[in-house]
């Protein structure tokens, strides 16, 4: 069968959490892990779209594909959530969050998203979470697979890879290819007329050796290559503000590579090393184009500030770990991090540099202890202390608790952390606007949950409470000591004086409620809530924190009535958020629903459809910006095992 031709690793074990292989039932960390089987079954194009899905997660995308789309974590911004792609931080050197809008799900074998502050373990960028990206692994007999896709909005994919074990060597690659056109950036219910295209290349390698004495050597890499066209704002000389605009001939074109490799080896029996080196580079070229057409007035005109710009950023990571077993019960871990991230920024339309060759680097040291009594009691404790070469230093710790009880699959577990997020370059470097005297944004976070597993393996049901505290949070300010004063009184630039906290319940049900029955082969059903209330103390005022609602739920109902035929009802519901600080600008809930269905016309052989958008919602995820409408995708997957 098409879908089930795909071997994934299994779903029960979390590397993210302490960085070695642990079961689900062992970890005291709030995770959830997509794996790309999931993905397949439900016809998921892209990661962010997989991510909306997930507990406690607000992402949004400004307009169509293609465009920014962020992705932030238990009232956390984009810039403090840690994304990683098979062990290269992919976080923007410049901005520092990483935009998912060209990330697909080809060729990815797992997603474990880490909620709660994890910079003991990860560093800086990883104050609300970890995003943990993985390629897939070649397992068994060589598989060729390829797909073709088309539907609404003018839209054609399509793919073929290729993976397999042969001996000592695993290989797992795949090149893809996405265009579309007639999706306007700027919402069209709002006025807009320009259709803005995308098309968006990519491809993934993942080999691997086994080597002698248990050993493992593995090389990754990722190339990503889209061109966009985006709208964006034209001022109104009557009201004096910004209105949304159709912006002619605005593009930009990124092309993205991320290369890994890693070395693990057993040293003794009780002493492992792993050693990984990574690099990640991107390279955007922005046109804010030369006319807007203003949707609101109707008047078009010459765009009031062009742009052209070239950014191209670096980030290298080098990380050498350590694993040591203390008899049974305790593994300790211990590592050192060199990471560097750098960035170029430069005006097209005059030929000159904004800021080149900026950096930011840093070394760590870090050490973790992991008990496991009677696989009933689990416990980790671990400190980091990061060397910045801007700032200084960093420390940070975490411990974490938890309690099984064997007999009626319930656990209990707990955690308490501190993180920290260095300035970006922009906000360091950037003209008129950087402040080099900058010190790391912290937090302080805990967690608590009581977990349930259900008899005979029929699921399990979740509840959570989460809390955490931003303090010293980088924003623009109007300070004379720290910006300056010009011809127009006190400067903005970056500073250190914000501060917030979000607190809230998770709860998760995660159900098998039919196998092997006489009408139904499996069905099962997947449902998130989390609740989240944010509060950003800002010029002695209390807002909430723009793009966070206070509820928002999802639900995923799979249901295979014979072999070989399977269909998705997924919703998805998100509370009312603000768009700005000041919480003047409401953005309405929404409630989505999509379907997916796919049947195995041969073994080898399979065909789909996806509707998104089923009722035609009226929704933006981002205030102005347009999502889909009522859409349509149908197309054809074949998977051939290889006479090898």
């Amino acid at each position: 069968m098409a879908d089930q031709q795909e071997t994934v690793e299994a779903p029960d074990v979390v590397i993210s959490a302490t960085k070695t292989p642990l079961s689900t039932k062992q970890v005291t960390s709030a995770v959830e892990v997509i794996t790309g089987e999931e993905m397949q079954q439900r016809k998921v194009k892209t990661v962010s779209e997989a991510l909306r899905w997930a507990q406690g997660l607000s992402v949004n995308q400004s307009g169509g594909p293609g465009t920014t789309a962020d992705v932030r974590m238990r009232g956390g911004t984009p810039e403090q959530t840690l994304v990683l792609i098979d062990g290269a931080i992919v976080n923007s050197a410049t901005t520092g969050a990483y935009d998912f809008a060209n990330l697909t799900s080809d060729n990815i074998e797992r997603i474990e998203v880490l909620r709660g502050s994890q910079s003991m373990l990860w560093g800086a960028d990883a104050m609300g979470g970890v995003i943990n990206i993985v390629t897939k692994r070649g397992h068994d007999k060589p598989n060729i697979s390829g797909f073709a896709e088309y539907g609404s909005f003018n839209t054609i994919r399509e793919g073929a890879s290729l993976g397999g074990k042969k001996g000592p060597i695993d290989f797992s690659g795949s090149i893809s290819r996405w265009d579309t056109a007639g999706f306007s950036a700027i919402n069209y219910r709002r006025g807009a007329a320009e259709r803005d295209g995308y098309h968006n290349w990519q491809g993934s390698l993942r080999l691997g050796a086994d080597l002698p004495r248990d050993g493992r050597l593995e090389f990754s890499f990722r190339w990503m290559k889209s061109i966009v066209n985006f709208d964006g704002f034209a001022f109104n000389s009557v009201t004096f503000a910004s209105d949304p605009a159709d912006a002619l001939g605005a593009k930009s074109r990124a092309t993205q590579y991320v290369f890994s490799g890693n070395y693990s080896q057993p040293i003794t029996s009780w002493w492992s090393q792993r050693l990984t080196l990574s690099r990640a580079t991107d390279n955007l070229m922005s046109d804010g184009g030369t006319v807007a057409r203003n949707v609101v007035t109707g008047a078009t005109g010459a765009i009031g500030f062009p742009f052209k710009s070239q950014i191209e950023t670096t980030s290298n990571r080098i990380e050498w770990q350590h694993n040591v077993q203390v008899g049974k019960p305790l593994l300790l871990t211990a590592g050192y991090q060199f990471r560097e991230q750098k960035g170029d920024n430069r005006n097209l339309l005059t030929n000159t540099s904004t800021f080149e060759d900026k950096g930011v680097s840093s070394h760590a040291g870090f050490g973790e202890a992991q008990l496991n009594l009677w696989d009933r009691v689990f416990g980790t404790a671990g400190i980091r202390q990061d060397e910045y070469n801007v700032f200084g230093g960093a420390t940070t710790y975490r411990v974490t608790g938890g309690y099984l009880l064997k007999e009626t699959g319930t656990k209990i577990r707990g955690s308490y952390a501190t993180g920290f997020r260095a300035p970006t370059i922009n906000q360091l470097f950037f003209p008129n606007f950087g402040n080099p005297n900058l010190q790391p944004e912290k937090s302080q976070s805990l967690d608590a949950a009581i977990e349930q597993t259900l008899p005979n393996n029929r699921g399990t049901v979740s509840v959570g409470y989460f809390w955490t505290r931003y303090r010293n949070l980088i924003l623009a300010a109007q300070d004379p000591v720290a910006c300056g004063v010009g011809s127009f009184g006190t400067n903005f630039c970056a500073v250190n004086v914000g501060l917030a906290t979000a607190r809230g319940f998770e709860a998760s049900v995660k159900l098998r409620l039919y196998r092997d029955e006489p009408w139904a082969k499996s069905l099962d059903l997947l449902v998130h809530y989390t609740y989240t209330d944010t509060e950003n103390f800002q010029n002695g005022q209390t807002t909430r924190v723009p793009k966070w609602p206070l509820n928002q739920w999802s639900a995923i109902l799979s249901y295979e009535p014979i072999e070989g035929l399977r269909a998705n009802v997924e919703g998805r519901y998100f509370g009312q958020r603000f768009n700005n600080t000041g919480n003047t600008n409401a953005i309405p809930s929404f409630l989505v629903w999509n379907l997916s269905a796919s049947y195995d016309v041969t073994k080898q052989v399979q065909a789909y459809l996806r509707f998104d958008n089923m009722f035609n919602e009226k929704y933006e995820e981002v205030l102005f910006f347009g999502t889909p409408i009522r859409s349509i995708f149908g197309g054809v997957r074949i998977n051939y095992d290889l006479p090898i």
